[in-house]
């Protein structure tokens, strides 16, 4: 496993874990989910992962519990990363979620924790009180945003007084934004950015095509899933299957490595079994070439999905199955 260059209490792995599907019926939690679950965590670990990410608002704090026991003894060993859902992010608020989340954590620490979204109205003056005094009772070591722009991220640092350390954003090969000002940023300050959806939610994997479109709720309302979008990503799959060939990989790790190699960058992809967890670990260990990741960023830029507006009537055929 490879390490963020940054200077925190406990190392950053380059590939964390992402807990979102942990406990969340839409991605099938079921009696036998949490075994299943317990045993990815204790794999990762194994494997040297150091980043673990959940938030309360995962199975509405499911995802907590199930990850702070399945981590166990090791939880004092590695990054736990949590994070507050907004819906009043005053300073007493984001002090009391706080304690709610460690508990279901079985923690005494929370290392990372960070503001899920921004908030529209509740400016991060106050927001920030309430993560200071968790720094100051040795409840949070590190503060983080996530979804935050540019701007805000430093707003938010300037409201704290003190580094907020990472934002948390939706980055992948076909969700590039990051790269234009917080990819340098996160460079130039010594700050990090922690990609999530890495694989756009399995459409970078190679397993779907127009003609293999996935069944699932979630990705069914995921545009990227539109059979003309698998049509106009053929020559980005390709492209990926091209270079994974070079490197005994598969598309996926492929295209985790194109965002690690960015120095200030991990990601956290999930993982739905231990097989799949291995396959995201060793990812962290592929060194594309110059041209290997020219070609990559060359595919990626070229492919022009439908979304926004243009997508909606493809999204409600394919909800109502037709």
């Amino acid at each position: 496993m490879r390490f963020v260059q940054l200077d925190t209490p406990k190392p950053i792995s380059k590939i964390g874990l992402g807990t979102w599907q942990f406990g969340s019926r839409e991605w099938g939690y079921g009696p036998d989910y949490e075994r299943r679950a317990g045993d990815v965590v204790r794999r990762a670990v194994e494997l040297g992962v150091t980043l673990f990410d959940t938030a309360e608002l995962y199975g509405f704090g499911r995802s907590e519990r199930i990850l702070g026991a399945a981590l166990g003894a090791d939880r004092d060993k590695v990054v736990l990363a949590s994070k507050v859902f907004p819906v009043l992010p005053v300073a007493p608020v984001v002090q009391q979620r706080a304690v709610a989340s460690a508990a279901r954590l079985g923690a005494t620490l929370i290392d990372l924790y960070q503001v899920h979204q921004p908030n529209p109205v509740v400016p991060d003056t106050t927001t920030m009180a309430g993560m200071r005094a968790l720094q100051d009772v040795g409840l949070v070591a590190e503060v983080g945003v996530s979804n935050y722009s540019l701007r805000r991220w430093r707003f938010a640092e300037a409201a704290l007084g003190r580094r907020v350390l990472s934002n948390q954003v939706r980055y992948s090969m076909i969700d590039r934004g990051p790269e234009r000002d917080l990819l340098p940023y996160a460079e130039q300050a010594g700050r990090l950015v922690i990609g999530y959806s890495p694989l756009a939610q399995g459409f970078l994997s190679g397993r779907y095509d127009a003609r293999h479109a996935p069944s699932g709720a979630v990705r069914r309302a995921n545009p990227y899933f539109l059979p003309e979008n698998l049509e106009r990503g053929t020559a980005l799959i390709a492209t990926l299957r091209e270079v994974a060939g070079a490197h005994d990989a598969t598309p996926s790790q492929i295209a985790l490595a194109y965002l690690l190699r960015h120095p200030n960058v991990v990601a956290i992809p999930g993982a739905s079994g231990v097989e799949q967890m291995e396959r995201n670990a060793a990812a962290a260990e592929i060194d594309l070439a110059d041209d290997e990741y020219a070609a990559l960023a060359a595919a990626a830029r070229a492919f022009r999905p439908v979304t926004g507006l243009a997508a909606v009537p493809g999204l409600i055929r394919a909800r109502a199955g037709k």
